[in-house]
């Protein structure tokens, strides 16, 4: 173990025989000469999928009854949320048959809207565990629609953290975009970039593509400049990030745009929905979308209007997720 990993285990350090949770994916070994350790040292050790066992005496003689609650953000655009969200829950599944599968959203507005405009009531997280909580279910998978992990995955990890307790045992999975390539883990990024292309052309000569995320103000938006580095470092030329939300903008690309003196511009949102986001302040005809805004500055610009949730390879990685998720609950996490 090199100096740099026995610092960082001594100083996440916490006894195993005392935590009631077990981090699985750990990319480091917790060190056990900590006998007493805190309950904040022991979320902050905490990385990749989250797992708790609960040792309550109450939930030893429960037996195993296990279900998958899928978290997004979710939308109002009927046609994408079925070729997005809907295609991706029936593939995890697919993967899990016989076992009972919930979809929840974490907006409440759109929960509302929905239920007003389509007679249809998602639950939310909280609501959802209230309900297998009811119905008997013991242990629960949860898995994560979100593509970084940022404010959005802060509330699936807050559920997580507020309901874990209520059950015998409960997992969470990673975001879409989790690891970086470290050491013993997976490359989350690249693998992204792989699936991507695998429905986006690279762009031609005088031609680019413009990748549209939606940013957050919370430290996890530097996952778009990880997500840069490794579409340069795969040979991806003239393929730009940018956020709604967020940084980098549509104005730090723009004068990379004209510098390569780029003429062809294909705006693609990476987000899981095509929603609002890519029917309007992507490629809407105000004169303040992205659309409006590139083409009065002398570009040919298409806009591609897929959520991630309609590329095969993508939906792929959500199911590889959910079964990261799911091997936890059973007991055959990765360390």
């Amino acid at each position: 173990m090199s100096d740099l990993k026995k610092l960082l285990a001594l100083s996440l350090a916490c006894s195993a025989a005392l935590w009631a949770g077990t981090p699985a994916e750990a990319a480091y070994s917790l060190n056990p000469e900590v006998k007493t350790a805190t309950e904040s040292l022991h979320r902050a050790s905490q990385i990749g999928v989250l797992k708790f066992e609960n040792k309550d005496a109450k939930f030893a003689k429960l037996a195993n009854k296990d279900a998958i609650v899928v978290m997004g953000f979710g939308t109002t655009f009927k046609e994408s949320r079925e070729k997005t969200i809907e295609a991706t829950v029936k593939e995890i599944e697919k993967a899990h048959p016989g076992t009972k599968v919930v979809t929840a959203f974490t907006s409440h507005i759109i929960i509302d809207r929905i239920n007003k405009n389509e007679g249809i009531k998602y639950p939310t997280p909280e609501e959802a565990l209230d309900q297998l909580k009811a119905e008997g279910y013991t242990r629960v998978a949860l898995v994560s629609l979100d593509v970084i992990p940022g404010m959005e995955y802060d509330y699936d990890k807050a559920v997580f953290h507020n309901y874990k307790k209520n059950f015998k045992a409960m997992t969470l999975g990673t975001s879409l975009i989790y690891w970086q390539g470290q050491e013993d883990q997976d490359d989350d990024v690249a693998d992204f970039v792989k699936a991507l292309f695998t429905e986006i052309k690279k762009p031609g000569k005088d031609s680019a593509v413009l990748l549209m995320a939606h940013g957050t103000p919370q430290p996890a938006n530097a996952y778009y400049s990880v997500l840069q580095a490794k579409l340069d470092e795969a040979g991806y030329k003239n393929v730009y990030v940018y956020t709604v939300e967020g940084w980098p903008n549509l104005e730090t690309v723009l004068p990379k745009l004209k510098a390569n003196k780029i003429k062809n511009i294909t705006l693609v949102p990476i987000m899981m929905v095509a929603g609002d986001h890519a029917n309007n302040d992507m490629a809407g005809d105000e004169e303040d979308s992205h659309k409006s805004i590139l083409t009065k500055e002398g570009f040919s610009v298409n806009a591609y209007l897929h959520g991630l949730g309609e590329n095969k390879a993508i939906r792929a990685l959500y199911v590889k997720q959910a079964n990261d998720a799911w091997e936890a609950l059973q007991g055959n996490d990765k360390d």
